[in-house]
């Protein structure tokens, strides 16, 4: 599903109007209908007491305003308060609430709190929420604020015209207090807010209107924001001749484990293979060779010369100098552990790892230790790069803290993505990809029960799989990061959404990917 930024937006808004045509006023009154036939269609009854419309100075107010008319043309009772003058809306807006006058309705002034709690001290059966749109990029203050609150407080069906006032429609963040919508009529197309966390919670239902823009604008914009689903990665899984055999569906090499860090080596390991790796070498510390060899009887494993438990960098760079050669793909880093070795080690896989068609998948430990020899380093990689952070480790590449991460987590995969060329996965809820040429997918599967030991080994060993059987970087990680929610979803299905570990999900593997591709 295509998402757009505000800007995009706005974009779509323009050429529809300037370039193809399309009247400004036609698009707004559209938008306020669809808005009132969908609060009748899901709420019905719930209406009779009547409807709220709470309505700001912009275009989202007037877009109120048209739904209010709609609704009393339904027949439904209606009381809307503007948080302002009437004098001060402009344009189309102002056109909006001179027709909604004009069909017999009377506009309630509000400037301040005593008006306001009068407004809404008659509690209505739903609101309208028309404060804020896509537009809003400083943080709710004043009237607004406390028009926000009140919604929140009656405590009834709330509909929000294009995205719950307060929050920030490129990156989800609530701007100081938001309306927690009961749904979202949004237009055209959904936006980063609708499915990014917190915004995503705040939005409740989301229901997208076509209201007229022209087909053209959209292909103009050329949008490279999606929301990730079945029909938007379905085409990456490819049917396997009848004759294939396992030469032809890749060798995965995973540089991974550590003393008391074996199950990193063997999920990632495990999770390659149930991905359908024809061939998956586990190059580990010699210290638990044995460990992860008797751990999985159809992994092949390649002990590395170790020091305390870890490898030694400067033998290991000697083995897998050789080891590296003939493999599809790379995955390094669960379990490794955090040392100068890991960093040494780390340092010669960009340089001498990586190769043209020998894509790296970087994550864990390996993403501390690239950390510490600075992100950009991976610019001087040979091939493709994935790294996969979770917001921690996205902070500390980035030199910056968890809650500037999880604050915008959109803008800090993006800066990442351009500091390093690589392909990012920022972790989590909602989990972001990033491409280096300004690709960004949010992934709609997953659940709470994935917040547990080994789910990210497994992630690691399922991208890199995908890359050894031939799937361009970007492409391997949208699915990867897909189906990996998939089968959690699975899982958590068939034993509880608490309580499963990443070896189920790993199980779910095979049957989750069959589901995907029919």
């Amino acid at each position: 599903m295509i998402l757009l930024s505000a800007s995009e937006s706005r974009e779509l808004d323009r050429l529809s109007q300037e370039k193809y045509g399309v009247a400004s006023y036609s698009l707004m009154t559209r938008a306020g209908e669809a808005v009132a036939l969908a609060a009748i269609e899901r709420y019905g009854e719930a209406l009779r007491p009547g409807v709220l419309v709470v309505a700001g100075k912009g275009n989202n107010g007037g877009d109120g305003m048209v739904a209010a008319r709609k609704l009393r043309q339904e027949g439904i009772a209606v009381r809307t308060v503007l948080l302002g003058r009437c004098s001060q809306l402009k344009g189309d807006a102002a056109r909006a609430l001179s027709d909604y006058i004009a069909s017999g309705a009377r506009v309630a002034e509000a400037e301040s709190e005593e008006t306001l709690a009068r407004e809404f001290a008659n509690r209505p059966g739903a609101v309208i929420d028309a404060v804020f749109g896509t537009g809003l990029n400083a943080e709710v203050a004043g009237l607004p604020r406390k028009a926000l609150e009140m919604t929140n407080s009656l405590g009834v069906p709330t509909v929000a015209v294009d995205i719950a006032s307060g929050v920030n429609s490129d990156t989800g963040a609530v701007m100081g207090a938001a309306v927690r919508a009961s749904m979202t009529v949004t237009f055209g197309f959904a936006k980063f807010g609708h499915v990014s966390y917190p915004g995503a919670e705040y939005c409740g239902e989301l229901r997208i209107a076509e209201i007229g823009f022209a087909p053209s604008a959209i292909e103009d914009i050329a949008p490279r924001g999606r929301f990730l689903e079945a029909a938007d990665v379905r085409g990456f899984i490819g049917r396997r001749p009848m004759n294939s055999h396992k030469g032809q569906n890749g060798h995965v090499m995973v540089i991974a484990g550590g003393r008391g860090k074996s199950g990193a080596a063997l999920l990632a390991s495990r999770a390659a293979l149930r991905t359908g790796a024809g061939l998956v070498t586990a190059a580990i510390p010699q210290c638990v060779a044995d460990i992860v060899a008797a751990g999985q009887a159809e992994l092949m494993t390649e002990p590395i010369p170790d020091r305390h438990g870890h490898f030694d960098a400067e033998a290991a760079a000697r083995v897998l100098s050789a080891l590296v050669e003939g493999k599809d793909a790379l995955v390094a880093g669960p379990g490794i552990g955090v040392s100068e070795d890991s960093e040494r080690l780390v340092e010669w896989l960009i340089v001498h790892g990586v190769a043209p068609g020998r894509p790296m998948l970087l994550d864990a430990d390996a993403l501390n230790a690239l950390a510490r020899l600075g992100c950009e380093r991976l610019r001087e990689a040979r091939g493709p790069v994935v790294v996969t952070p979770h917001p921690g480790e996205m902070a500390r590449l980035l030199g910056s803290s968890t809650s500037v991460v999880n604050a915008d987590r959109i803008s800090a995969a993006r800066a990442l993505s351009r500091r390093t060329c690589a392909v990012v996965l920022l972790k989590g809820a909602r989990s972001v990809v990033c491409g280096p040429a300004g690709e960004v997918y949010v992934n709609s599967t997953g659940n709470p029960g994935m917040g547990s030991p080994g789910m990210g080994d497994a992630l690691s060993g399922m991208v890199g799989a995908l890359m050894g059987q031939g799937l361009k970087a970007l492409d391997a990680l949208a699915l990867g990061v897909f189906l990996h929610g998939y089968a959690a979803d699975r899982a958590a299905k068939r034993i509880g959404q608490v309580g499963y570990l990443a070896g189920d999900l790993i199980d779910e593997i095979p049957g989750a990917r069959e589901a995907l591709a029919s």
